[in-house]
């Protein structure tokens, strides 16, 4: 049964399923909304009451002045937000599992509020896109500015170019998936967090971040090289562990779903017969459009 909406809540589309004596957390990350989650929430359901919702950013959100561009230029307005959400709903030590930009997310909201924490799941999260001396993080300056202009000048063009190299483009339903909710954003509230997504350095924090973490890695994703998990590892103070995935794209929730419950079953020590449940159909967390107009 789901919990009653309260105010953060609702902005949310906070949702809460399952059931358990524990509560795990489903962030999700640029572009995206809670369905992302759909084929695994239901194995994590069994064992875990399952916390999703969205983002302000994201084009699920049916008040679309949530977004404040200069409130989210930084990471530390989405940390204060998954507080709040916690406190909302008076939970405490629960494990978080967090895509992409939300891995970083809740390594500051943890540092803010560890008790809130009982372990962070960081699913292919990079403290720095920018490539900087030694440290690979993946992208050049000149690559990020021709995203941000290519975004801000033919949203619909950069979508369908961006999509199929994000995503395993064997996988055409996850694709197709992704591309629909890139598309239910506004062209302005993607090039903003595109800047202050591949413009941020959050390394500094890594030392700070003491509850226990499992970094969760694909072998070949063009967003994070493999060596940024490693170098988290090496630099966050709390125990942590990477875990490795082989695949391709950046979310192996939508095109390795199976492989991913592995991982979290192993990290969690959760049994479930996990390969023969079947995922959940996806279900709308708010208008979703199917162009980019």
């Amino acid at each position: 049964m789901a919990v009653p909406a309260k105010v953060l809540s609702s902005s949310m589309n906070a949702r809460t399923t399952g059931s358990g004596d524990e509560t795990i957390v489903l962030a999700h990350g640029f572009g995206g909304d809670q369905s992302l989650w759909d084929k695994i929430s239901p194995s994590l359901a069994k064992h875990y009451q399952v916390l999703s919702f969205d983002w302000c950013f994201s084009g699920a959100v049916e008040d679309k002045n949530l977004f404040d561009p200069a409130k989210y230029s930084t990471y530390d307005a989405y940390a204060d937000d998954l507080i709040a959400l916690l406190d909302e709903r008076s939970l405490k030590s629960v494990i978080f599992l967090g895509h992409s930009m939300s891995g970083m997310i809740g390594c500051i909201a943890s540092i803010k509020r560890p008790e809130l924490f009982q372990r962070l799941m960081l699913l292919l999260a990079s403290p720095r896109y920018l490539n900087l001396g030694d440290y690979a993080g993946g992208f050049e300056e000149s690559q990020i500015d021709d995203m941000v202009s290519s975004i801000r000048s033919n949203y619909q063009e950069w979508v369908e170019n961006f999509t199929p190299a994000i995503v395993d483009p064997k996988d055409p339903p996850s694709v197709d998936k992704f591309r629909q909710c890139l598309c239910s954003m506004k062209p302005e509230v993607a090039a903003s967090l595109a800047e202050s997504i591949f413009r941020s350095d959050h390394r500094h924090i890594l030392a700070n971040v003491t509850v226990p973490c499992t970094i969760i890695q694909v072998t070949n994703d063009m967003a994070v090289p493999a060596s940024v998990a490693h170098y988290m590892k090496e630099k966050i103070s709390g125990p942590s562990t990477v875990e490795m995935i082989e695949g391709t794209g950046h979310f192996p929730q939508l095109t390795a779903h199976e492989q991913l419950l592995d991982v979290l079953r192993r990290a969690l020590g959760f049994d479930a017969p996990g390969r023969e449940d079947a995922p959940a159909p996806t279900v709308s967390t708010g208008p979703v459009e199917h162009g980019c107009d």
